[in-house]
């Protein structure tokens, strides 16, 4: 008997592979993720402003390493 699966753990335990849809339902708890630091609320007046808030949020998102850095 043969079958794919597409969720699996690899032998040793050290490597899990989702290869189909991972569902996290309410009430779960998920650790080990990377918390970033409060981007306040902007209160912009200008368009500058607004760039200068958005470009902190790009910022901490790199630095969580949640985006790829420039």
């Amino acid at each position: 008997m043969s079958y794919n699966t597409k969720n699996y753990t690899e032998q040793g335990g050290e490597k899990t592979v989702i290869g189909g849809t991972l569902e996290i339902k309410d009430g779960a708890i998920i650790t080990g993720l990377p918390i970033l630091d409060n981007q306040a609320a902007s209160t912009a007046a200008t368009v500058e402003d607004l760039v200068t808030d958005f470009n902190a949020l790009l910022t901490k998102l790199k630095a969580a390493g949640l985006m790829i850095p420039d």
